[in-house]
């Protein structure tokens, strides 16, 4: 089982950054396939980034393109969504996913495709 606690979101302004970061417990990540959805309110679930087992694939939603940046670090257990220029449309919660997956270069993107997942977070951009 593993359990996944999502932390960086906020109150921030069009223009700032954030950096959310999602740790693991009770299993390592090195196994797992990873994401990061968000929802906004009377909205689906909609996909932001993924990234594949071992980090040497990644994938974007065209929204955040050149925005957004996934990364995880197998060592410390923890994958990161730094957001640069934030948009009001960004406003969302934020849903951190992982899936054992071992596939070289292999990345989910829908929600289905995962079997774990984190709290959430809340990321609020003003205009």
């Amino acid at each position: 089982q593993v359990q996944l606690v999502e932390s960086g979101g906020g109150l921030v302004q069009a223009g700032d950054s954030l950096r959310l970061s999602c740790a693991a417990s009770r299993r390592t990540l090195r196994d797992y396939a990873m994401a990061w959805f968000r929802q906004a309110p009377g909205e689906e679930r909609e996909f932001v980034a993924a990234i594949s087992f071992s980090g040497s694939s990644t994938i974007y939603a065209d929204s955040v393109k050149g925005r957004f940046t996934i990364a995880k670090d197998n060592a410390k257990n923890t994958l990161y969504l730094q957001m640069n220029t934030l948009k009001p449309e960004d406003t969302a919660v934020y849903y951190c996913a992982a899936q054992f997956d071992r596939i070289v270069g292999h990345v989910l993107l829908s929600p289905a495709d995962y079997d774990y997942w984190g709290q959430g977070t809340q990321v609020t951009v003003s205009s």
